[in-house]
């Protein structure tokens, strides 16, 4: 019987070197392909197809904006793994680990594209 493996996401980008440069210098991914305006990043099973779109396509527009959330395991370490590179990043792009009403821990990041990643662990009793 067949089954799914994985999901990975396309994410659009203006700058693809900017944006692969994010993924594997601030937030430790692998870039395991490159083509022309697509690049395949990876950490872990956790991977997205990024895509560069040219100046037509107006990526401020809410309709072409990008989210996507993580799940992870010890998310206090890996935050504190991230956090000097998470740190050079522009203010206001980077929100630290805090607890959610609905019992998930989360770090929020905005990647050079304007995604907004959310990674996430439940709230341990």
């Amino acid at each position: 019987m067949a089954h799914m493996t994985r999901i990975t996401p396309f994410a659009l980008t203006a700058d693809l070197d900017a944006e692969i440069a994010f993924f594997t210098d601030i937030l430790s991914s692998e870039c395991s392909y490159r083509a022309d305006n697509y690049a395949f990043v990876r950490r872990d099973a956790v991977a997205l197809r990024l895509i560069e779109v040219g100046p037509q396509i107006d990526l401020a527009d809410e309709r072409r904006q990008n989210s996507c959330y993580i799940d992870v395991e010890g998310i206090d370490a890996l935050y504190a793994e991230l956090k000097p590179k998470l740190a050079m990043l522009p203010p206001g792009r980077v929100r630290a680990p805090f607890d959610q009403d609905y019992g998930q821990r989360e770090f929020h990041v905005i990647d050079e594209g304007a995604m907004l990643i959310f990674f996430g662990e439940p709230v341990r009793a």
